[in-house]
């Protein structure tokens, strides 16, 4: 089953490791990826492009021109990747809250390249508990929250030393 990754950029510049998303993105299976840039100042689209060029199966960018809040570039790279692939299941990344919890992009997308399917089992797990369906913005899902959960719970392959190890 396929997941879909949604990562908000904003002038990242100085955090994308080209070589290091092109290696596991290309080891990745099943897992479609949409970079959302959000209005960066910086150099950080033309990295997301290079992204692009190396893994143009996997990956999907949509730029914001104009600065928009993390939930609102979520909502423009989910409303995006609903029409375009059939997905069930999408999560998110912010690099604001990646930032704000000390971890690196690096080690969020090896954690979750390693524990996709436990993410997978995980958010089924939730649906399935929810009496109510969720519409489409109500059933994306946070991947760090998740990998907070599941790390808490031991469930996850080797997610204390991948947050932990900055690369």
């Amino acid at each position: 089953m396929k997941i879909g990754i949604i990562i908000v950029f904003h002038n990242n510049e100085k955090d994308i490791d080209t070589g290091f998303f092109i290696d596991y993105l290309n080891q990745a299976l099943n897992l479609e990826l949409c970079l959302v840039n959000n209005a960066s100042r910086d150099n950080t689209f033309q990295l997301l492009k290079e992204i692009k060029e190396s893994c143009s199966t996997k990956v999907s960018i949509v730029d914001i021109k104009k600065f928009k809040s993390d939930t609102s570039a979520v909502r423009s790279g989910a409303r995006y990747m609903f029409n375009q692939f059939d997905l069930n299941h999408i999560g998110y990344i912010s690099t604001n809250l990646i930032n704000n919890k000390a971890y690196t992009i690096n080690s969020i997308i090896k954690a979750l390249s390693k524990n996709q399917n436990i993410i997978l089992k995980y958010n089924m797990s939730v649906i399935e508990k929810k009496e109510i369906k969720q519409t489409l913005f109500q059933s994306v899902f946070s991947i760090i929250e998740y990998l907070e959960k599941l790390k808490k719970n031991k469930q996850l392959v080797n997610l204390q030393s991948e947050l932990n190890n900055k690369r």
